[in-house]
């Protein structure tokens, strides 16, 4: 059974747009990222799959429960983190963690005192007193506390230091090796490109690409850095091209042997020649996505 499968969801705002036909399936056991600048429709996504807002059209099912009609039943399998989370302000850490355990008649006391330790979390202070980073330790307590089957985080590390996010991702990884599936939402690429197996990019609340994280990083270009008296004003291919320290670093999608021949007559000291990130792969999908709209929009002018 799939964690998550969705055909065809949908949410509008009246005339503004949420998500449109999103087809996304989340195996059982896997870490699956959801990547996409802020607006592009995360967390709509996350808000329709867990009954916090109806779908306009299209349906869905976490754990091969239907979101409309079993959303209780969904959220006691879930452990859900948002971007940003609001507590009762006069309460206690401790009595947070307690008010979360008790919703879902669950006693979550001894896993939450060891993750408060990780995360080096004060169960005394009130949340009023505390600083962003630690109301998200409160949130990231709350989620997995119960020790869900699935674990929904919307932009997790936000307000996080980076040990905090280590510790946080090892965690995760624990989680996940004894058999949580994970559902990562983030605009952060390197976390998808260091934790996930598979991915989904999401621009204006379209899925525009969803494979295997290896497979969603090979293209055809490659991240080039020559150092020495280069011009390349004559070869086609060259993209994103910027100045380095002694030199130009540039994405190259055209024939190497075009390459190998301008910078044979130029004077090189040195070159490299490696993958592209998964930034420089995520602002490819938008590109290529962006060009297929400019050409629709001049077939409807012709």
């Amino acid at each position: 059974m799939d964690a998550i499968k969705t055909n065809g969801l949908t949410k509008h705002y009246g005339k503004s747009r949420g998500i449109t036909d999103l087809n996304l399936t989340v195996q059982t056991g896997e870490f699956f990222g959801f990547i996409g600048p802020n607006g592009a429709g995360k967390s709509t996504t996350i808000r329709t799959l867990l009954g916090m807002i109806t779908p306009t059209a299209g349906n869905a099912a976490v754990f091969g429960l239907d979101i409309r009609r079993d959303r209780n039943a969904i959220l006691q399998k879930v452990g859900y983190l948002p971007a940003e989370a609001i507590f009762y302000p006069k309460m206690k850490v401790r009595d947070v963690l307690k008010l979360s355990a008790d919703l879902r008649k669950t006693n979550c006391a001894k896993e939450a005192a060891v993750l408060c330790e990780r995360l080096q979390l004060d169960l005394s202070r009130k949340v009023e007193e505390l600083s962003f980073g630690n109301r998200k330790k409160v949130a990231i307590v709350c989620a997995l506390q119960h020790n869900p089957e699935l674990l929904v985080l919307d932009e997790p590390t936000g307000g996080l230091d980076p040990l905090m996010q280590k510790e946080f991702f090892d965690i995760l990884r624990e989680r996940h090796h004894s058999g949580t599936t994970v559902f990562l939402s983030s605009h952060v690429l390197s976390e998808i490109q260091r934790n996930c197996m598979r991915a989904a990019i999401i621009r204006d609340g379209r899925i525009i690409a969803c494979d295997h994280v290896d497979a969603l990083s090979k293209t055809n270009a490659k991240r080039i850095t020559v150092y020495g008296d280069v011009k390349l004003d004559a070869l086609q291919g060259v993209r994103d091209q910027t100045i380095t320290d002694g030199g130009i670093r540039f994405l190259y999608n055209g024939e190497m042997d075009a390459l190998l021949h301008v910078l044979s007559s130029c004077h090189v000291k040195d070159l490299s020649v490696t993958e592209p990130d998964l930034d420089e792969i995520f602002l490819h999908y938008y590109e290529k996505e962006e060009r297929k709209s400019e050409n629709k929009f001049s077939d409807r002018v012709l």
